[in-house]
Order: C-alpha cells, then structure tokens, then sequence
C-alpha cells in the first residue's frame, strides 16, 4: 500500500488551513453532496463501517472543509466523514466553509487522497499525475512540495503507461506495484499481456517475475544464413558425387576456392583415389 505524504495540505496551500476552530458550523447533512472533482471513485464499504462505528462512539473529531454552492454544500475534504456520517444517521455535522475555486478545490481533494494511508499505487500515481498536470509543474518540483523523492514519484506515475488490464490488475491487489515495476522492463509492449496471465496463473512472485523477463528480452541468435551456391557449382558438387560415390562441397571465395570429399575409412579413400586417378 502507499504511504501518506511527507507534508500536509499547508504544503500547497499554506492559506488555506485544515482547522479553524473559530469558523466551525454546523449544517444539516442533506445540504452538503459530494466533492465533484473527488478523484477517488472507489469506498471501501468496511472502512466505512469502521469510521460510522466511531462516530457513533465518539463523534466527527474533525470537521469537514465545504465550499457554499448554488444548492448547499459541495464537501472538498472529508467525503468519507460524510458518507460514515450519513450511514451513522446524523442529522449534521461540523464543517468548516472555505471559499475556493474550481481549481483549489480539485487540489485540495487530491492531496487529501494523496494523504490517506491505504492507497494503491494506481491512485497514488493518479493523483501526481493530475497534480502536476493541474498545477503545471515538474516531478521535481512535486517532489519537493510533498517530501517525496524524484524517483519514487517517477517510477509510481510510469505505471500508468502499462496496459488498461494490467493497471486494472495492480489497483485491485493480483498484482503488486513490485510486478508492475519489472513489467516496464519488457522490451516488447506485445508481450506483457501474455506475461501477466504466466504470473496471474501460476503466481509468479517479483524475483520470479524479474529472472524472467530478462530471458524474454534476449534476442534469439540469428543463424547465418549460408551463401546461396550459384547453378554452376551445383551441378559440379552434384557430378562428383555422382563419380565419388561420396559427399562433395565445392566452396569459392574472391580468389580461390577448394573441393571438400568425404571418406570414412582407409579402404574408402583407396576407392576415391582409384577412381579420381582413372
């Protein structure tokens, strides 16, 4: 799973504070709906569970941040407050409301993802993708802002350049961020789909994974083709046999060329000579 961000929110938005006790308010839980630029499409219903199970027990510890629409509320940090909140039964809850853009707001739900605990590499990788993509800035320059190295940011956004199902398969857990690493290192796109479904079915780890795409990528030795022998030489090869009663080559080169014959004993090369000689 991939970890949180080495750096909060403040980060980016040094403006715009997670908490503010003086501003919190509460709104009925009707008014508010969910974030629209929320990159996280997916809940997991057990995590839920567990946070309305502590809401029960203890409340929202933390108010959500929301942004005034035409009709309510839109939630820009903490959707899954709200939907725990919601199947907890509450009436309302405590936010904090914010004035931001279209774009703040986007940013904002992406460095909220970006912070939890329990992300796959494939939304990790999401989320510094369209980071850098809205903010319009480099690898370097994000991997300063969240504390995390260049190469860590690299080699997570690379995934999202293997296949559809294969990026399907890391997100759901079959494969691990490990596998899709190694996968990158196929040298032919054509091949990984055939790899994964070798790993998938006789669940190859990433050592295993690693030992052999290196043998995939080995190029197989091309024969040498020998040199076509022109009509003459053939016919040539083909009389002496004939003669000899024995394998013939004729080989020419640029300048000179020589007669290979075969013979396979002594009484054998005898019988040749007697024949070359009459």
């Amino acid at each position: 799973m991939a970890k949180g961000l080495g750096k909060g929110l403040d980060a980016f938005f040094p403006d715009v504070e997670e908490h503010d006790q003086g501003a919190i308010e509460e709104i009925a839980i009707n008014e508010c709906r969910p974030n629209p630029y929320q990159p996280r499409k997916t809940f997991h219903a057990d995590a839920i569970e567990e946070l309305k199970d502590s809401i029960l027990e203890h409340g929202i510890i933390q108010p959500l941040i929301v942004r005034k629409s035409i009709k309510g509320y839109e939630i820009v940090v903490g959707e899954r407050r709200y939907r725990a909140a919601k199947e907890a039964g509450l009436s309302t809850i405590p936010v904090v409301i914010k004035e931001l853009t279209d774009e703040k707001m986007m940013e904002l739900a992406l460095l909220e993802n970006l912070q939890r605990e329990d992300l796959t590499p494939i939304e990790e990788a999401n989320a510094y993708a369209n980071l850098m993509n809205e903010l319009k800035i480099t690898q370097e320059e994000l991997s300063k802002r969240l504390g995390k190295s260049r190469s860590h940011i690299a080699n997570i956004v690379r995934l999202l350049s293997l296949p559809d199902q294969v990026i399907a398969y890391i997100n759901n857990g079959e494969l691990s961020m490990g596998h899709g690493r190694a996968l990158l290192g196929i040298k032919d796109p054509s091949k990984i789909i055939p790899f994964v479904d070798k790993i998938r079915k006789e669940k190859l780890n990433v050592r295993q994974v690693e030992k052999l795409i290196v043998e995939l990528n080995k190029k197989p030795e091309k024969k040498k083709a020998k040199p076509k022998k022109d009509i003459f030489i053939q016919e040539r090869e083909s009389l002496l046999r004939e003669r000899l009663g024995t394998s013939v080559s004729i080989q020419r080169g640029k300048k000179k060329g020589k007669i290979e014959i075969e013979f396979y004993t002594n009484d054998d090369l005898e019988r040749i000579m007697d024949v070359l000689e009459k």
